[in-house]
């Protein structure tokens, strides 16, 4: 298995996280699978070859080219034959720069990015990127075809008051009151719900949940000697049961099967 990853170019790293590549070849009949968790970003991936099936639904992703807007529970991901991929992770309100549409309206969804752009400027792009003799050329390409989106859309991004929300969250590793961030941007909690869950796509307590829970993953990844007590202090939960149940929600596990079973690594702090 080959993987990749960088960063973006100054002018799209207000709006992206970062690109990342993987190349695998399963032996025939042989599957993979892949445990996907909330990570308070959402991405949009080229499948260049065969398509994954989302084990619970039992469906393949329409299409080689998937937006995947804020999640609220894990899913399974089974991977067959040769995966070639290619994905681009935004920041937490990214999508609203490039798509003229609110973010909550991709919230736990998987759409085709066909749904949403013409059909031959998303095949053309597709081409381009399987044809691509590296990963560099990769990001060349989907560089370029996220930079026609920036100036084509409209989108007011994400606003400033929202950003410096977002921001206030990262500070604080999601330890901060709805109620505060509200008033800090100056909206009463109701206009701030509806504002932010436009622009980032998930509630504002959701997305605080989310954040706690990948500060927690990302602690651990630093200091894996840490027991769950001093973990879940650390992280900021109640107690360790507080955080036993929120880790059972996002993935599925208690933390000590997802830190036993799963590559324990912060896609949102890394």
């Amino acid at each position: 298995m080959q993987y990749f990853s960088a960063k973006p170019s100054p002018l799209l790293a207000r709006y992206v996280k970062n690109y990342w590549a993987l190349e695998n070849c399963l032996p025939t009949g042989k599957v993979y699978h892949h445990r996907i968790i909330p990570t308070g970003l959402p991405d949009l991936s080229f499948y260049l070859h065969s398509r994954p099936r989302i084990t619970e639904t039992g469906k393949s992703f329409e299409t080689a080219s998937t937006l995947t807007g804020q999640q609220k529970a894990f899913y399974n991901l089974a991977l067959t034959g040769q995966t070639t991929l290619f994905s681009v992770t935004f920041q937490p309100s990214g999508l609203a720069a490039f798509f003229p549409l609110p973010a909550k309206e991709l919230f736990s969804l998987h759409v085709p990015l066909q749904h949403l752009l013409p059909t031959d400027r998303v095949r053309r792009t597709e081409d381009q990127l399987y044809e691509a003799s590296s990963f560099e050329e990769q990001v060349r390409i989907v560089e370029t075809f996220l930079i026609g989106l920036l100036r084509e859309n409209t989108n007011d991004y994400p606003g400033e008051r929202i950003a410096a929300s977002i921001e206030k969250v990262n500070k604080t590793t999601g330890h901060i009151a709805v109620d505060q961030l509200a008033a800090e941007a100056c909206y009463s909690r109701k206009q701030f719900e509806r504002v932010f869950s436009a622009k980032v796509g998930i509630s504002p307590g959701q997305f605080l949940r989310v954040v706690r829970f990948q500060h927690a993953l990302h602690l651990h990844s630093v200091n894996p000697s840490h027991s769950l007590t001093q973990l879940s202090y650390l992280s900021g939960y109640y107690d360790q049961a507080h955080m036993i149940n929120e880790f059972q929600k996002f993935s599925g596990l208690t933390p000590s099967q997802y830190f036993k079973d799963c590559a324990p690594i912060s896609d949102y702090f890394q």
